[in-house]
């Protein structure tokens, strides 16, 4: 039969014996745990402040390069595009946002597009089907088919339903006249869809907690630059942003 080798009182006392200062040694463990816990706690809120400002660039990037294909389209045809187009019954086909692909360096897209068609007809699959990167709002918790960039579709503002805009008709100073706005992520539709942005849906922006960015969304102006439109802004401020001729005075926003 095998003998235990420490069974002997002299045997255990061969035993390794735990150090004397073991329990200083945990001591000093949690203690140094604890620091690192409290700092990194503390540079959290700095961490994610990082992500989401890099994003909010990254969104202002695809509304100027949103911007620069309506100018490019603007000067081909001497407009702003309809912020959609209708068959001869007067039913929606497409939007202002497939109208301008071939400005975005999207043309062979564009071609492959039956602008005869309705944009959800299975003929426009395969551009259903298409993800258009500068579409999607970095921020966004929506589907990658789907965009928060909606033209100013209101009475005196960029875009008519049907009808082209001509850049004369602008008679507001550029840099304060909105043309392109990000809406609540309740109100997200497809990027072909022709879904934009009323009066209604602009102004009433106060009560909204739908934004992908904290306390308001990004917006293209008429000279193709961007500003942070805060959900606070006054509904006098943003009547002023969204007329294209009424000589509004423009406060801070």
């Amino acid at each position: 039969m095998t003998t235990n080798p420490y069974e002997s009182p002299e045997q255990l006392s061969n035993l390794p014996q735990q150090p004397s200062n073991w329990p200083n040694v945990v001591f000093w463990l949690v203690a140094v745990v604890g620091i690192l816990g409290v700092l990194i706690a503390l540079l959290l809120p700095a961490n994610r402040s990082v992500p989401e400002a890099s994003r909010r660039m990254q969104c202002s990037n695809h509304l100027k390069q949103i911007a620069l294909a309506l100018q490019n389209y603007a000067d081909t045809y001497g407009s702003l595009p309809p912020a959609h187009t209708v068959d001869a019954e007067g039913k929606p086909l497409h939007s202002w946002r497939t109208l301008i692909l071939p400005f975005c360096e999207h043309k062979p897209l564009y071609d492959q597009i039956d602008l005869s068609k309705p944009w959800d007809d299975p003929a426009n699959e395969k551009a259903m089907n298409t993800k258009i990167s500068y579409y999607v709002c970095p921020s966004g918790r929506v589907e990658q088919s789907q965009t928060t960039y909606f033209a100013v579709v209101t009475p005196g503002g960029c875009f008519k339903p049907t009808e082209p805009t001509p850049l004369a008709a602008i008679t507001d100073k550029t840099s304060e006249t909105l043309m392109v706005v990000e809406v609540s992520e309740k109100h997200a539709v497809h990027w072909m869809s022709p879904h934009d942005a009323t009066d209604e849906l602009i102004l009433e922006r106060k009560m909204d907690t739908k934004f992908a960015h904290p306390n308001g969304s990004m917006a293209a102006f008429v000279d193709g630059h961007t500003a942070f439109l805060s959900k606070k802004t006054p509904a006098e401020i943003l009547r002023a942003l969204i007329s294209i001729s009424g000589n509004e005075k423009v406060g801070d926003y």
